[in-house]
């Protein structure tokens, strides 16, 4: 990065103008419909399964990961998405580890499935379960400390 202001000039003429309204509506209604397929799981799965509201999550959140999965190892749906929203509509968190699952094992796949598949299935998304597991053993006991020493 130059210093120069006839370079930073140019350089601000020649970059591209970026449409921030209109990524940001895309990603707005991109991951708002996400948002909203899932609570129609879940109220499908609480009017039809017997879920409660407390119960209803883990399955919800399983069958969002398995249909990312499904639309990003079939011809890449979930990719083409992805890009309709400029990438930050579908970054909710349990669409896009899914997608960062199975995207990493697809493109390793030629490796094999131990050294290719396995080995590289979790490199992106290991950091995403490494620190969740750590932050909930964080929280639990932060809740137990103040549960023993007569907290609610």
């Amino acid at each position: 990065m130059s210093n120069d202001p006839i370079y930073q000039s140019q350089e601000k003429n020649a970059e591209p103008k970026r449409p921030i309204f209109k990524n940001c509506l895309k990603a707005f209604l991109i991951g708002g419909l996400i948002c909203v397929i899932g609570q129609a799981i879940s109220t499908f799965y609480m009017y039809y399964f017997d879920f409660t509201e407390q119960t209803v999550g883990n399955p919800t959140t399983a069958t969002l990961i398995f249909i990312t999965m499904l639309l990003t190892g079939f011809g890449g749906v979930y990719d083409r998405i992805a890009q309709l929203a400029g990438g930050a509509g579908t970054a909710v968190p349990v669409t896009g580890f899914g997608n960062a699952v199975i995207s990493a094992a697809i493109e390793h796949r030629t490796e094999g499935f131990v050294q290719g598949v396995g080995g590289n299935m979790f490199k992106l998304a290991g950091s995403v379960i490494l620190f969740g597991v750590f932050s909930a053993f964080l929280v639990a006991l932060i809740k137990t400390i103040f549960s023993y020493l007569g907290g609610s």
